[in-house]
C-alpha cells in the first residue's frame, strides 16, 4: 500500500482543506467514547461500511493502529498520535491503498455537557495528491455524509 506524507497532530490545524462538526448529544460523554472505541466503530456511516477495524491490541492508546475502508474501494490504515482516555484521540494516516491523498488526520474530542450529555467535535484534515485533487467535491461528500450519519445515529439535528 502506497505510503502517506509523514505528518502529526499540527496537520489538523494547518492542512490545506479540513471538515469539522460539533455534535450535542443527549448521552454521557462515556457512552459516547465507548462507542467511539468499540470493535467496529462508525459502523453507522454508510461510506465506512462495518465500519473501522482496530488492528491493536487493547488497550488502546498512542501508537494504537485501525484500518478503514471507504465506499468499499479505498483503504486507509491509521496510527494514532494522541490518546487521552475518555476525551481525546487523534490519528494520521501511515498509508492508503488508492494514492488520491498526500496526507490525513482525524481528531475525535468528547466533552461533557451536563449531566448525561456530551459535545463531540470530529475534525478531519486532508491534503489531495495531484491525482486526488479533482475528487475534492467527492471528499466533501463523503465527509460531510460521515457527520449526516453520526448526527442521526446520536439523534442530533
Amino acid at each position: 500500500m502506497p505510503k502517506l506524507a509523514p505528518t502529526d497532530e499540527t496537520f489538523l490545524a494547518t492542512a490545506p482543506k479540513r471538515f469539522e462538526r460539533t455534535f450535542a448529544i443527549a448521552r454521557p460523554a462515556a457512552a459516547v467514547w465507548e462507542d467511539l472505541t468499540r470493535d467496529g466503530t462508525l459502523d453507522w456511516c454508510r461510506a465506512l461500511g462495518s465500519g473501522a477495524q482496530w488492528t491493536s491490541p487493547r488497550p488502546f492508546g498512542v501508537g494504537t493502529t485501525r484500518t478503514a475502508r471507504v465506499l468499499g474501494l479505498l483503504a486507509v490504515q491509521e496510527r494514532y498520535v494522541v490518546w487521552e482516555e475518555g476525551r481525546r484521540k487523534a490519528f494520521v494516516g501511515e498509508s492508503i491503498n488508492v494514492p488520491i491523498l498526500k496526507r490525513i488526520a482525524e481528531d475525535y474530542v468528547v466533552e461533557p455537557d451536563g449531566e448525561g450529555a456530551c459535545r463531540f467535535t470530529w475534525t478531519v484534515a486532508v491534503e489531495a495528491s495531484a491525482v486526488g485533487k479533482p475528487g475534492a467535491p467527492l471528499n466533501a461528500a463523503i465527509f460531510g455524509s460521515l457527520f449526516k450519519d453520526t448526527a442521526k445515529h446520536y439523534g442530533v439535528a
